[in-house]
């Protein structure tokens, strides 16, 4: 199936390093990132998971859950984690879904529908379109879908700045500039009229062009 921006995150069930999980249940009323992997044991991939487990708490903080994915039995996950942590010096705390059957792959739209068999024999080239992040909102919408290629490490600093914007705008009418961190200016929502800007944004704002309105960020 395709997949696109605000469509319902598909829901599934699955093994994971902390047991059987029900996606939309194991959300709950969190924020949710899916990250997913080509295959265990492989270098890039462990600098991401480790990278991840190091920064998790930033993700607690805002009221989101990690889950990792890799086509690959969760008995291989458990000893992957082994070599994650003693590489990269964190432990992975969130669960890392174990996808043998490729269903977790394909109803995301990762691999074809259409693909045959299961994770065995599988190479992570195989693989290399599982390598993809979602963020999914506590409403079950994806708000955000990347797909990286296999050399290239990801930038999990801008997971974090896009989820800080996400959540944001969610809250309130804004939207976020080019390059946009935790403080910065921001942007009144083009679905803004000035009347109910005035009232939203009482101590005004700046307007380079009248469908540029520029405020402080909302706290």
């Amino acid at each position: 199936m395709s997949l696109r921006l605000n469509d319902t995150a598909p829901d599934f069930t699955a093994q994971t390093t902390q047991g059987p999980i029900r996606f939309h249940e194991w959300i709950g009323d969190s924020w949710a990132v899916l990250f997913s992997h080509p295959k265990d044991f492989t270098p890039v991939c462990t600098t991401e998971l480790g990278y991840m487990a190091g920064i998790e708490k930033h993700f607690k903080e805002r009221n989101t859950k990690l889950i990792g994915l890799s086509v690959d039995p969760v008995e291989n996950h458990a000893k992957w984690a082994i070599d994650i942590q003693e590489t990269q010096g964190h432990a992975v705390n969130y669960p890392m879904i174990g996808d043998t059957d490729l269903a977790v792959a394909k109803l995301y739209n990762m691999l074809p529908a259409e693909e045959p068999g299961t994770s065995d024999g599988r190479t992570a080239a195989n693989n290399a379109t599982v390598r993809s992040v979602f963020i999914i909102g506590p409403d079950k919408k994806i708000k955000l879908m990347l797909t990286y290629p296999m050399t290239t490490g990801r930038n999990f600093d801008e997971i974090l700045r896009v989820l800080d914007s996400l959540q944001l705008t969610a809250k309130h009418k804004v939207a976020t500039p080019a390059n946009w961190k935790q403080g910065d200016d921001v942007i009144i929502a083009g679905s803004v009229s000035d009347d109910d800007a005035k009232k939203l944004f009482p101590d005004g704002w700046k307007a380079p062009r009248p469908y540029l309105r520029i405020v402080k960020q909302p706290r």
